[in-house]
């Protein structure tokens, strides 16, 4: 383990407060440009504590909670962010930590032999529910393309096909995905049927006791070794006792190889695969049975989401949403180099430690910002973004009277870029709003260049987006000043194959300019200050999935 940074947080809490409350109040009315107030200097310190290894990789339930909730309290009060929960800066949400020990292998049986799978080297199982025990026995697998129902693409996979208690093999991403079909679903950009979270809700719904998603680097835009951090280890879900929930008793993934012996051992092969991707394909049984087990120890607590807010002058009870999670993975499988803290310094220290700066900002604005600026820090977004999931639910603040969500996951640590990237094109006017901020600050806006990914669906913007709310999450761009796109795009790839979800996601002082960060937190200001002032309102575009749904909310409550 590395010990970089142990020690700080202490000292790093003390000097940051004062310097926060002394900005707060030397600037007063008199500072005009508050984005000029952002600063890599104070954005590194936050940085550093949160994703120093006493933080123990942030993770919800531990130790590193305790010490991050209670950091980023003390930081916004320093900046002079009231509490956002009535008199609390805390959101308490209600959680499960399910801990998984899975047997080592798993027995396959079929038409063409029998053979075991070895744990965590071809799959990785897990559960999200609380039983002590979970056992396969002899189960059925069925191959159900890519688990998909999806009526308004007049897609079903699971048309005519009967999965109760058996497995479902089923692909990552969604049809479109390399078909060369733009028609096909929406092309190469993912739909969230693409997801895996909705694949697992999907056939649980069909009644399913298990599925399995086959994996592929490019269509997952991960590689295998992400998942199989998941291998005897904990999750989260938010606790939903009393509710009527569906879920499988087994989800998890396996590799391609490992699809491929499954494919083989029932007298198929990987051509069935690509047949999933066309119309009419039919989903089969394979005559194969699996058979393995798990041991579960659930635990109740509840995990928390962070709250400030700087109260609008004139529209109090109107509201701009800046989000970012605070969580990581926390303590797990040693790296190459012994390291098993997962730090998670760009993911996702990075934007958390934007909201503080970001805080201190607003606060500074002259003139005040008309509508409530509120900065939510969010728990278990890497458990499959529960936190946001819990506050969409359960608003602190009405769904209809909350103006727009400004999403940060992973800030730019490096140098400045001349492009900004929005995620998820198309879907609202913020996406306008950033271009007209951008062009003033003679930048400009780029495609997702991978929205095969699906990352609009991949982030806690999208809980907002799921209640109708107009949200924007942007990521890094790559057209570096003095250095160009293809260096840019080589700096991203080398984060996505060596650092994302490793701890080797660190803070790095000498290298980490964080001049790119302190770029587009100016951006997410400019637009954000547009929000609060001003009668027009952004709105879904034409074409989004989202737009129906505001509309609805809205009305309700007029």
């Amino acid at each position: 383990m590395h010990k970089v940074f142990s020690g700080i947080a202490l000292v790093a809490i003390t000097c940051l407060a004062a310097s926060c409350s002394q900005n707060t109040e030397t600037a007063g009315n008199t500072q005009p440009d508050s984005a000029g107030i952002l600063s890599s200097d104070s954005l590194g310190k936050h940085i550093a504590v949160l994703s120093s290894d006493e933080y123990q990789g942030r993770k919800p339930f531990t130790e590193g909670e305790t010490k991050t909730i209670n950091y980023l309290k003390a930081q916004f009060a320093a900046a002079g962010a009231e509490p956002g929960n009535g008199d609390s800066y805390f959101q308490d949400v209600p959680m499960v930590n399910i801990a998984t020990e899975a047997a080592p292998t798993m027995q396959v049986q079929g038409p063409k032999g029998s053979f075991q799978l070895k744990g965590y080297d071809d799959y990785v199982i897990w559960t999200n529910k609380t039983n002590p025990t979970i056992t396969l026995d002899k189960a059925e697998l069925v191959f159900a393309g890519y688990g998909v129902v999806a009526p308004e693409y007049n897609w079903n996979d699971y048309a005519g096909l009967d999965v109760k208690g058996k497995v479902v093999l089923v692909l990552v991403n969604d049809p479109g995905y390399g078909s060369g079909d733009s028609t096909l679903f929406k092309g190469k950009t993912m739909t969230y049927y693409g997801r895996w979270t909705y694949k697992f809700e999907e056939a649980a719904r069909q009644g399913a006791k298990g599925c399995l998603i086959v994996h592929n680097t490019a269509a997952a835009s991960y590689p295998f070794s992400v998942v199989q951090n998941n291998w005897n280890g904990s999750r989260l879900q938010l606790d939903n006792r009393g509710k009527n929930i569906p879920n499988c008793d087994v989800i998890g993934w396996v590799s391609e190889p490992t699809a491929n012996r499954l494919l083989t051992s029932a007298g198929m092969d990987a051509s069935l695969l690509t047949k999933a991707k066309q119309r009419g394909f039919k989903s089969v049984p394979l005559n194969v049975n699996l058979s393995t087990s798990m041991k579960v120890k659930a635990t109740y607590d509840k995990s928390h989401n962070v709250i400030a807010k700087i109260t609008g002058s004139t529209k109090p009870d109107e509201y701009v949403i800046y989000s970012a999670h605070w969580d990581h993975l926390g303590i797990g499988k040693p790296d190459e180099t012994g390291d098993s803290i997962y730090n998670g310094a760009i993911d996702n220290a990075s934007a958390t430690a934007g909201l503080l700066e970001l805080a201190r900002a607003f606060k500074n604005t002259n003139p005040k910002p008309e509508r409530t600026i509120i900065f939510l820090a969010v728990t278990a977004e890497e458990q499959g973004l529960l936190g946001s999931n819990y506050y969409a639910e359960n608003p602190v603040y009405p769904l209809d009277k909350t103006v727009a969500n400004i999403n940060m996951d992973g800030l730019n640590a490096f140098d400045k870029t001349k492009d900004i990237i929005v995620v998820g094109s198309g879907q609202s006017e913020l996406e306008d709003i950033l271009a007209e901020e951008a062009k003033k600050a003679g930048r400009y806006l780029a495609i997702d260049s991978h929205p095969e990914a699906g990352y609009y669906y991949r982030s806690d913007h999208f809980n907002f987006a799921k209640v109708g709310v107009p949200a924007l999450y942007t990521e890094t761009g790559t057209d570096v000043e003095g250095k160009g796109k293809e260096y840019g795009a080589k700096l991203a790839d080398e984060y996505r194959e060596k650092h994302y979800h490793r701890p080797s996601d660190e803070y790095d002082p000498k290298t980490w300019t964080l001049a790119g960060a302190v770029e587009d937190l100016k951006l997410m200001f400019e637009v954000g200050k547009r929000l609060a002032s001003g009668d027009k309102l952004p709105q879904w575009k034409q074409g989004s999935e989202f737009k129906a749904i505001r509309e609805k909310t809205v009305s309700a409550n007029q």
